[in-house]
């Protein structure tokens, strides 16, 4: 058997193998490392920035600033809303070991109370947990002291100090510079809708009504910001680049503060309690706005009884709101611009100018007036004048004068709904007056379409006739009965009532500027001079229904008085106001102006369920008058700001 030859090794054969397996293993390499070289490139040459600036990002952050709000003056340079430095107590919960613990100690120490945790839990749920939440604000030195001593032992909590807004005058204002409060989660929806959220990053308070609501975009500011670079967790270790806040500017208003000092006086009474013998204040249901008519600048803005405004500043209280809500005399309300009432014969006199440029009637025309009218042709029950046994013989002169309801009842009946509807919107009646504030109503001027939407059926002629009058239907609110006396006394130039008169950048004033509505046009100038004169004899004429309360004045002036009806009388019910119910009483208005010839005020009222116009309206109007007029040396001292007039304060 033969035997089988070992094999000899090709070492030839296994280096060329080797050589082609370390040549493919040297090519995967250099492939490899050419990919990562590439990217390496890309990372960090090509893609540098991109990389940087998400590393700066978790490295840097912008942490806005918010600007101190602008102040707001009166006509004379009065400072009627400041920023007052607070102390707050606050609480890092990063910072505290048991959050609950601290609660528990708080209480005895500082008195914190159930409804300032629970607070203090809704808005830590909305803040981020290296950032500090307030738990009390407020503080009084004596708390900020207290603490300081006892802080060591609070780990997370501090005290923190901010400017927050503050009224001087209290109730005074209120319905005028309204107040700013905490952003809530609507201010929040509002602001992203309008862009404007990141402007308010830093910033708590926001305003809610009135001229601060109005022009918060003017008193808010620009908010600054500093760059500061953070730990992993969120800490701030130092400031890279701080870029301030542009402050908010400071506003001045067409309104004087005295005279709304003294205005308010005149709506409140003092008495002494017959038990406890005590000085009772009551304030009076009502309200007053004076205007210029020359520019129609609000002067004064009068809404009793009010609220003093500092409560929501820094967060009323669940009770505290309720008081306020439910409170019968509904202080939350501004009857200036909010109060609905019917204009009664307040609107006699623009009615006249209407009939007169229609050719209604004319400067001739004389009625009988027995005491009541009747829709010609009719047996429907007689609408029935103020003066029971009638005025005899009457023109449109004496109309004015005496107040004579039966002759503007005709007038109403021959100019129809139509024409008077669209003649009293001229003035103003049933619009927006364009005040400078949010809060104000439209009131309701009737028409034919309205009733048709509002109660599903026809205009009759009956609802006409107490249009006439300033009843029925028809309603207002003061601010358009003094908007359209102005109107009147300017022949038909419709201006809007304003708050605002300037602006100040930089110490300088610059005039706020406000357009004229369409005038009235087409209107003979007798025709405004027949009503305007019909108004003087109302003061001052022998049988003028407001002569007792001008009587002696020392300059000249015109107005028209007005009983708003609350309810209606039956046929035969005779009106008598001690048997009523104070709820009941007639509403009292007056609008007047004066000087005569060149009026610079027009003062309109309306007194709640006060009774006549003439009697309660008419004096309040002279006292007025009497204060703006004849300047007296200080009749009020207590009423007196000159002392308070600022000339550095606290942005």
């Amino acid at each position: 058997m033969r035997q089988k030859r070992t094999q000899i090794r090709d070492h030839r054969a296994e280096s060329a193998l080797f050589f082609r397996r370390a040549l493919v293993s040297f090519i995967g390499i250099v492939i490899l490392v050419s990919i990562l070289l590439t990217n390496l490139y890309h990372i960090q040459i090509r893609e540098h920035d991109d990389y940087q600036t998400r590393s700066n990002d978790n490295r840097i952050k912008i942490v806005p600033v918010a600007p101190n709000r602008g102040l707001i003056y009166d006509r004379n340079g009065v400072l009627l809303a400041e920023n007052q430095p607070v102390y707050s107590l606050e609480i890092t919960t990063e910072k505290v070991p048991d959050l609950d613990e601290t609660f528990a100690q708080l209480k005895n120490l500082m008195g914190i109370t159930d409804e300032q945790i629970a607070r203090f839990e809704r808005e830590r749920r909305r803040t981020r947990r290296f950032k500090s939440v307030p738990l009390l604000n407020q503080m009084t030195e004596e708390q900020v002291a207290l603490f300081s001593v006892n802080q060591h032992l609070y780990p997370g909590v501090e005290v923190k100090a901010y400017l927050k807004r503050y009224y001087p005058y209290s109730d005074a204002l209120t319905h005028v510079l309204g107040y700013v409060a905490k952003i809530n989660d609507r201010d929040i929806d509002r602001l992203e809708r309008e862009n404007k959220i990141n402007n308010y990053k830093a910033t708590r308070d926001i305003g809610k009504l009135g001229v601060e609501k109005y022009y918060e975009d003017i008193l808010h500011g620009t908010s600054g910001y500093q760059e500061v670079e953070v730990n992993s967790r969120g800490r701030i270790i130092r400031t890279l680049k701080y870029v301030p806040p542009i402050p908010g500017q400071d506003i001045k208003l067409n309104i004087d503060i005295n005279l709304q000092l003294y205005i308010q006086s005149l709506l409140t009474e003092h008495k002494v309690d017959p038990v406890t013998g005590q000085d009772v204040i009551k304030h009076k249901r009502g309200s007053v706005v004076v205007l210029d008519p020359r520019d129609s600048s609000v002067l004064a803005m009068v809404s009793s009884p009010s609220y003093d405004p500092n409560l929501f500043v820094h967060g009323i209280s669940s009770k505290e709101y309720r008081k306020l809500l439910n409170d019968k005399n509904r202080p939350l309300v501004n009857r200036v611009t909010l109060g609905i009432y019917p204009p009664a014969s307040t609107v006699k006199p623009m009615i006249t100018v209407a009939a007169l440029t229609e050719g209604v009637i004319t400067p001739r025309t004389t009625r009988n007036d027995p005491g009541y009218w009747r829709i010609p042709n009719s047996n429907s029950r007689p609408f029935r004048d103020w003066l029971r046994w009638g005025h005899g013989k009457v023109d449109i002169h004496k109309a004015i004068e005496e107040s004579v309801d039966t002759f503007f009842y005709q007038i109403a009946y021959d100019m129809g709904i139509d024409r008077l509807s669209a003649w009293m919107s001229k003035f103003g009646f049933g619009e927006y007056t364009g005040i400078d504030i949010h809060e104000e109503s439209k009131a309701n001027m009737p028409t034919r379409e309205w009733k048709q939407a509002r109660f599903r059926k026809p205009w009759y002629q009956g609802d006409t006739i107490p249009v006439g009058i300033g009843q029925g239907y028809w309603t207002a609110t003061p601010l358009q009965i003094a908007k359209a006396t102005t109107v009147l006394v300017n022949n038909g130039r419709v201006q809007a009532p304003h708050l605002l008169r300037d602006t100040i950048d930089n110490n300088i004033e610059i005039p706020a500027k406000f357009d004229d509505f369409p005038p009235i046009d087409n209107v003979d100038p007798k025709n405004w001079a027949i009503a305007k004169d019909g108004m003087y004899r109302v003061l001052f004429g022998k049988r003028g229904t407001a002569r007792r309360a001008f009587y002696g004045a020392q300059y000249k002036a015109g107005g028209k008085s007005g009983s708003a009806q609350v309810f209606g009388l039956a046929e035969d019910q005779e009106y008598n106001a001690d048997e009523l119910e104070e709820h009941l009483r007639d509403h009292a208005l007056f609008t007047a102006f004066a000087p005569y010839d060149k009026p610079t005020i027009v003062v309109s009222m309306v007194l709640e369920n006060a009774g006549g116009g003439s009697s309660n309206g008419g004096p309040i109007a002279r006292k007025i008058f009497d204060h703006m007029l004849l300047k007296p040396a200080n009749p009020h001292p207590e009423t007196t700001v000159s002392d308070k007039k600022v000339t550095g304060a606290s942005r």
